[in-house]
């Protein structure tokens, strides 16, 4: 039988950091949701997914696929056959007694989302017990960085447990492993990148007292490590949770001495994100003229990305439509509802479909700031086209509430 190689989908298991192993596990966690009971996928499947040996999987193996990748068959390079080949519908799961409230709906699906990603990520694979070697590290890298991408798609609140649990994993490897300096610095800067993760998604879900004591143990293992960049990135980390806790003066004083850093001048996108932060500092302390300079480098900064060259796994969010998703913070800070309004519109147009979790966070922005401006019938209508039903974010959800009780008055 001639069989053609689906390169769509190797691709999409590189980019994404699955091994063959890994995904054929995510696949099986994913169908046990779905139907009921496990899937039996192995790596000979994938594999005979990827020759083209298999161009169509079956649905049980088909409706994982599209939701670890967010893609149609089609565009996962699988070749419909037919009619026999248009892509199934999920069973209906059996009701239990009486309507599931919204929080226990929300909670099996933090519950089902973070198990199926600690499965699929393997991270009780990293040893904690033995020699440590680099490539044990470059492992460990490669799981936190699959978890950063994971954030991005369903929030924070659903994948906390699981960072801070890989987090006391990788601490008691520090601990009970030998290793040599090498090592140790590499394993340093991976818990400190870790920290910092984990402290986002502390944020996302609304802990904030946690967030602020990962972020700074990420700045204290970046200096471990010599890490200049997971430096600058903890300094930012610090610097917005400054401001969100009210201390904006000390929040720019953080923000100013991280854009002074070397990594900072030499890396545009870690320069893109503190001026955008900076901006939004500035304004919340009253000087939009600095604000608007801030916003300016900001853009220029943007410009100056290398598209070549992939940015680091936890630097992929920010892109054209997070800055301009930012400078409509600052705009709104400094009283501009008009030029807010029309930033979050245009972040809500350049986010790529994968970006659930800030596609959300903009969307309710944009009915916020419609809400504020007394426009409250379109306000309506962009909360009408929200989707958060696979959403685990405390902080995207209590503003929503907000919004709601707004509309309603």
């Amino acid at each position: 039988m001639d069989t053609q190689r689906n390169e769509i989908l190797a691709a999409l298991l590189t980019s994404h950091g699955y091994t063959h192993r890994q995904l054929a596990q995510a696949v099986n966690a994913i169908s046990g949701r779905i139907f009921g009971r496990p899937g039996a996928a192995t790596d000979r499947d994938v594999r005979r997914w990827i020759s083209g040996a298999v161009r169509w999987p079956t649905s049980r193996y088909l409706l994982p696929l599209v939701e670890i990748f967010d893609r149609q068959p089609e565009a996962m390079g699988f070749v419909p056959r037919g009619r026999s080949s248009r892509l199934p519908v999920p069973p209906p799961r059996t009701p239990t007694a009486g309507e599931e409230e919204p929080v226990k709906r929300r909670a099996f699906l933090t519950a089902s989302t973070a198990a199926t990603v600690a499965l699929a990520l393997g991270l009780d694979e990293t040893p904690v017990q033995g020699r440590l070697t680099l490539t044990d590290i470059d492992r460990a890298t490669g799981k936190i960085g699959r978890l950063a991408a994971h954030f991005n798609s369903v929030g924070g609140g659903a994948l906390l447990e699981v960072a801070t649990v890989y987090l006391d994993r990788l601490r008691t490897a520090a601990d009970g492993c030998t290793y040599g300096p090498r090592v140790e610095q590499a394993l340093n800067a991976a818990i400190s990148d870790l920290c910092s993760s984990a402290g986002w998604a502390a944020h996302d879900a609304g802990q904030s007292g946690q967030a602020r004591l990962l972020y700074a143990d990420a700045l204290q293992s970046a200096i471990l490590a010599e890490d200049k960049r997971g430096q600058a990135r903890a300094w930012s980390n610090l610097a917005l949770q400054a401001r969100l806790d009210g201390r904006h003066r000390e929040a720019l004083r953080v923000n100013r001495a991280a854009l002074d850093s070397r990594q900072a001048r030499q890396d545009p996108r870690i320069a893109a994100l503190l001026h955008s932060r900076l901006a939004i500092g500035h304004a919340r302390a009253g000087d939009p003229p600095a604000a608007a300079r801030s916003l300016l480098a900001a853009e220029a900064a943007h410009d100056k990305f290398d598209t070549a060259a992939p940015p680091p796994p936890w630097l992929r969010f920010l892109d054209a439509a997070e800055i301009a998703g930012l400078s409509a913070i600052a705009h709104q800070a400094m009283g501009h509802l008009p030029d807010a309004e029309l930033a979050t519109a245009q972040a809500l147009q350049m986010l790529a479909p994968n970006m659930h979790r800030n596609r959300a966070y903009y969307g309710v922005q944009l009915a916020e700031l419609q809400v504020a401006q007394g426009d409250t019938d379109r306000a309506a209508l962009t909360v009408a086209r929200l989707n958060t039903s696979a959403l685990s974010s405390r902080r995207i959800a209590d503003r929503l509430a907000t919004v709601h009780r707004a509309l309603a008055a």
